[in-house]
This record gives C-alpha cells, sequence and structure tokens, in this order.
C-alpha cells in the first residue's frame, strides 16, 4: 500500500494566456491589484449544510482569524458561534443538528485538538485539551448523534488509538489499543471499527479486517508500500471493500475487494492516463456515484444516473466553472455547489432538488475582477531521459509572451502534484508581470507506479534535472528571458528552490525558500513521532542517512552553499513540526559565513507555512520586493 507520508506542503497550481489573432480583441494589461487582496481572508468560505437542511454554516474573519458563523436558509443574518483570535480554525462539521466540532492547533505546530459548541454559541467546549497530542477523525458516525470515533496518540506519541467520544459528556472509550504499527482505520457504515492498516516489517503494509468488534484484527493482505490496496468503504452490506488498487498493474484502479479471501473480485474504473484514487456514494440511497481521478483537470466517471443529471443541470448553468457537491442535508435533497475556475475562487451555490432551483449564496473573493487573472494552461515537455512531465504555464495578461521574467515553482511533497485552478500567489505573481512555469515532476502523484518509484533517492538528482529541463522547455519556447529566472517553492519545493540554486547555479537569478529542507540528515532526524513507522519507507524513498550517507551529502544543499551565486530569501515557521527551524537556520548560517546575499524571515507563531493573515501579507511583501529587485531591475517594457 502506498502510504503519502511526505506531503510535506500544500501543493500549488498554474496558468496561461492565448496569443491574440487578428480577430481577437487586444486583451489589455491588467491594473496592479493590491496585493492584500490577493491573500486576505475571505469573507465567507467553507459552507456546510445542516443534517436536518434549514441551516448552514461557514467560516468568516473575526480578529482577522478565521471562526464559524450559522445562518437561516433563505435569511441575510449570521450568528457567529466561535471567537478564537490566536489561531484559525483549521477545519470543522456539523456533529449533529445542534452542535459544529472544529479542529485548531497552537502556533503552526499541527498538534490539533477538538472542540465543541452548540449552534448557538454556548456550551463550548475543548475535548482533548491534551498537551502534545494530535487528534484525527475516523468516523463522524452521521447516524448516532451524540458520538463520534477519533484518533489520538495520547498513550504513545508514535501511535494513534482509536477512541469513541461522547459529544455530551466528554467520555472517551479506547476502541482498540494499537500495537504501534497501525497507521490508519477504517469502520463499517454501521461506525463499526473493522479495517485497520499496518506497516509490517518496517516497509511492508498489510490490511487488517475483522468480521465484528468482537474479533481480534487479522492480517488480510500484506504488499510492498510500492503497490497500493487502499481500502475507501464498505460495500453497502457490509461484507466486502470497495478500494483503490495498482496490485498486479502500473495506474491505480477502483476494484472490490473481498477482505475473506484478500482477493480482488471485480474491477469497476480505470484509466490509462493515471491512477483513479476517489470514490463517491450517496449514503440515503446506497449506491455509488462516481470515481475521481485528475489528467490535466479533475475528471469524474459518473455509476449512477441521478447523480450524472444533477451534475450536468448545474453544469449547464455554471458552463465556465468546475462545479463540485460538498455538502447535503440527511436527505439528501439540499446540496451545496462549490464552483472554481482556473481565473477565479469561485462562489456557493445552494441546490434544491424538489424545486430544480440552483440560488448563489456568496462569492469566495467577490473583490476579485476574473477577467484580470490569468488562464492556466496545461503543458508537456520530454525530460533528459525521455519522460513525459506535465505541467501548468502561467502567462501574465496583456503582455507579449516572449522573454517574460519567469518564477519557476516546483510542488511541496514531493510525493503529490500540482493541479488546475486558481491560486492566489500564482495569480499575484502573474499580475506583477511574471510567468510562472510549474511541473510534475518524477515521482508527483497520480501517474502510476513507475512514474512515482522513478523518483526514489532522486532528491536533488533527477527529480531536480525535470526542473532544470522545465526551465530549458520555457527558454526554448522563447517564453522566458534566460537571464531573469527566479525558483520558489515550499517545502519540498523550498528544498528544490536550494538545490536548484546549489547545483545549477548559473541557471536561476534568485530563489526564494520556504519551510524547505537544507539538510538531508538533520531532517531524517527530526520528524514527528507519529511519522515513525514511515521512517523505512522513508529512507527507501528519499535515502537512508547511514547506507546512504555519501549520496545525501552529495544532494544536501547547505553543505554546496559555496557554489551558490544567486540571492536568496528564507522564509521559516518556528513551529514548524515537518520541517525544523533548523533547515533554515543553518542554510541560512552556511551562505552568510561565505558572504552571500540573503533575507530571512521567521514567523514564531507559525508552522509549517504561514496561516495567520499578517503572516501572509508580510510573506508576501518581502517576496514581491525580493523578485522585483532581482528580476524587474533590468529590461522592463
Amino acid at each position: 500500500m502506498k502510504i503519502n507520508i511526505t506531503h510535506l506542503c500544500i501543493p500549488v497550481l498554474a496558468i496561461f494566456i492565448f496569443a491574440c489573432t487578428p480577430k481577437e480583441k487586444k486583451v489589455e494589461r491588467p491594473p496592479k491589484i493590491a496585493l492584500e487582496d490577493f491573500f486576505k481572508n475571505p469573507p465567507k468560505t467553507s459552507y456546510r449544510i445542516s443534517p436536518e437542511g434549514t441551516k448552514f454554516s461557514y467560516r468568516g474573519p473575526y480578529k482577522d482569524r478565521m471562526n464559524i458563523f450559522i445562518q437561516e436558509i433563505g435569511s441575510e443574518e449570521a450568528v457567529q458561534i466561535t471567537f478564537e483570535t490566536d489561531r484559525d480554525i483549521a477545519g470543522y462539521f456539523w456533529a449533529n443538528d445542534n452542535r459544529i466540532l472544529y479542529l485548531k492547533d497552537n502556533g503552526g505546530d499541527e498538534n490539533f485538538k477538538l472542540y465543541g459548541v452548540d449552534i448557538d454559541g454556548k456550551n463550548p467546549v475543548c475535548f482533548t485539551d491534551f498537551e502534545n497530542v494530535r487528534v484525527g477523525i475516523i468516523d463522524r458516525l452521521d447516524d448516532i448523534p451524540d458520538e463520534i470515533i477519533i484518533s489520538m496518540n495520547k498513550r504513545n506519541p508514535q501511535a494513534f488509538d482509536p477512541y469513541r467520544l461522547n459529544i455530551v459528556t466528554g467520555e472517551l472509550t479506547m476502541l482498540y489499543e494499537n500495537p504501534g504499527n497501525i497507521t490508519s482505520w477504517m469502520t463499517d457504515h454501521e461506525g463499526k471499527l473493522r479495517v485497520a492498516t499496518a506497516v509490517t516489517d518496517m516497509v511492508n503494509t498489510t490490511v487488517l479486517y475483522r468480521d465484528t468488534e468482537k474479533d481480534k484484527f487479522k492480517p488480510v493482505i500484506t504488499t510492498s508500500f510500492k503497490e497500493s490496496m487502499s481500502p475507501q468503504f464498505f460495500t453497502f452490506d457490509n461484507k466486502k471493500l470497495y478500494a483503490s488498487s495498482n496490485i498486479g498493474r502500473d495506474k491505480a484502479e477502483i476494484v472490490i475487494f473481498d477482505p475473506l479471501t484478500g482477493k480482488e473480485t471485480e474491477s469497476l474504473f480505470a484509466n490509462d492516463m493515471v491512477d483513479v484514487e476517489g470514490l463517491a456514494y450517496s449514503k440515503k440511497r446506497k449506491v455509488l456515484t462516481k470515481a475521481i481521478y485528475t489528467t490535466d483537470m479533475v475528471k469524474f466517471k459518473f455509476f449512477d444516473k441521478e447523480s450524472e443529471d444533477m451534475y450536468n443541470r448545474v453544469k449547464k448553468e455554471l458552463p465556465d466553472y468546475d462545479c463540485y457537491f460538498t455538502s447535503s442535508n440527511t436527505n439528501e435533497d439540499k446540496f451545496l455547489v462549490r464552483t472554481y475556475s482556473d481565473r477565479s475562487l469561485g462562489a456557493y451555490y445552494i441546490y434544491d432538488k424538489n424545486t430544480d432551483e440552483l440560488k448563489l449564496i456568496s462569492e469566495v473573493s467577490p473583490w476579485m475582477n476574473e477577467s484580470q487573472m490569468a488562464p492556466m494552461k496545461p503543458i508537456q515537455y520530454t525530460s533528459r531521459d525521455g519522460k513525459t512531465i506535465h505541467g501548468y504555464l502561467t502567462l501574465p495578461v496583456g503582455v507579449k509572451a516572449k522573454n517574460l521574467p519567469m518564477v519557476v515553482n516546483p510542488h511541496g511533497g514531493p510525493w503529490a502534484r500540482d493541479n488546475w485552478g486558481f491560486n492566489p500567489e500564482i495569480q499575484f505573481l502573474a499580475n506583477r508581470g511574471y510567468a510562472v512555469l510549474q511541473m510534475n515532476f518524477r515521482g508527483s502523484t497520480g501517474y502510476g507506479r513507475e512514474f512515482w518509484e522513478s523518483s526514489f533517492k532522486q532528491w536533488g538528482q533527477s527529480m531536480q534535472d525535470d526542473i532544470t529541463d522545465a526551465v530549458q522547455w520555457a527558454i526554448d519556447k522563447g517564453y522566458a528571458d534566460k537571464d531573469r529566472v527566479a525558483i520558489y517553492g515550499g517545502s519540498y519545493g523550498g528544498y528544490a528552490t536550494l538545490a536548484g540554486l546549489a547545483f545549477t547555479p548559473d541557471l536561476y537569478k534568485c530563489g526564494v525558500d520556504y519551510v524547505g529542507v537544507s539538510n538531508m540528515f538533520t531532517f531524517m532526524n527530526s520528524l514527528p513521532p507519529y511519522w515513525e513507522p514511515y521512517r523505512q519507507m522513508l529512507y527507501e524513498m528519499a535515502g537512508d542517512p547511514v547506507k546512504d550517507s555519501l549520496m545525501l551529502a552529495k544532494v544536501s544543499p547547505v553543505y554546496h552553499a559555496d557554489k551558490i551565486k544567486a540571492a536568496l530569501f528564507v522564509a521559516q515557521g518556528a513551529n514548524d513540526p515537518r520541517v525544523n527551524l533548523a533547515e533554515s537556520d543553518q542554510m541560512v548560517a552556511a551562505m552568510k559565513a561565505r558572504g552571500i546575499d540573503v533575507e530571512y524571515m521567521v514567523k514564531e507563531n507559525e508552522g509549517h507555512g504561514f496561516r495567520n493573515q499578517e503572516n501572509r501579507f508580510d510573506f508576501y511583501r518581502a517576496m514581491e520586493k525580493f523578485l522585483d529587485t532581482h528580476l524587474m531591475n533590468e529590461k522592463q517594457d
């Protein structure tokens, strides 16, 4: 089973504008849009409909922090029910008709605690007020209004045990003691804990199963972590599993898996180009609705005519946008619809299935003019060793697409991928006149097992070559001015920034490293305790500090700071649990020791990426000034 253990950063997106033909109207260059307009908190987002279907909730700002509000459908008035001022509420959901549960961490430490509050703002409580403990949601138990199943590493920092939580009394009951190697849990449609996934022999994964909660978990199938048999949910008779599997094949597909025999019994859907990893269903009607996969854009394979007809009805009214049904009431006759595009953060609509009415609730960023944003163009190129690499190109609006200053933006992960859609920082850079190039270098997920495995032990090597080849592609195509190319990324993208400056020092004029790895040895030694089951897998994927010490020294940018010629800006959260503060400290020290120009921003109340609005503003202001100094001081139109 393939497990994504180092999604170190949120991936970002990309874009393109077609050159005008003689029959087309010339596109004017848009005005310079205020930086804050790209990065401020939206007034209303993360909408959820209540189980009984008469209300919806949303997150909105209060003292620059995202809090929860409740509103009657059809009313213009909303009631604020949380008043957090130190940190945004990271996520939330309706536990029942009268109570909301939400997650929040402290200063970016990712030790999320679970809170509850009534929909009138009364009876606030923290259910898991434990120090250095991280909470996850296993099952919301929609049919049991006063209980949910959560996971916590309270007993052992390295292992998450499942608990049943009574959200009225706060009583916690451990359902099973994790022996130390179980990494995920799954319930059936009745909320019974019956499936688990464990790491065995340090580099294999085993699916465990039990017929009832009175039985012991027993192994069903064991695979190398390079293969994936990922259960999605039970069949509706609670006997078999719908799963995404790439066992015996390169691309993952949706299958039915029998836990009693350990065999796949049926293949439901596959795609020749990419993995199929998502599956959705109707809880009320007990039918599969669609499979989800991503080529250049997200695609659906519908299994259910009713769902397909409803999607097509909404899409017909909103043809220029991607449309997602994000939330419904228990009766499944009222749905929230979220729209996106490459040039817009979209809007929320409510669709009434009984009346066939689609009504706008709220735009996510109503102050943004999408006609001034840059469209995204999927691109592909061939790597030096013959692999097809997919990506996205963003070109500034109203500017001749030739010899532009360019920002190369490798995604985080690294075992993640960039997708089509709106991204504020990419649009911000395009508005400032930069072309932005993103690429799904080898190892990016969704393109099959061989493409993923080709990245193993290739940090700073062939993975970095894919990025370099993308830059050369853009230069050869005439998009980029070879003398005005910057590289910017977060997490693994920050590592790729440092590697790009150190290993191809003549390619980039400057670089921005955002919470990036600089030293493979110290990075491996500072993993969060709950990553411990994955350590040997990470050693196989990125390198063993003992067996591969020469290679890791070779690809650790901190040891090659003397080769860097370009200016560098580094940003880091002091509480980052994934990429420790020491990663940035030692890189900055190495640069300063060699007299290289380096700027350094540390935010004491942030973790792996800046979430507080004022810190985002500070970072992007500094980045704008830095890029302007090093890329825009020559050859301006």
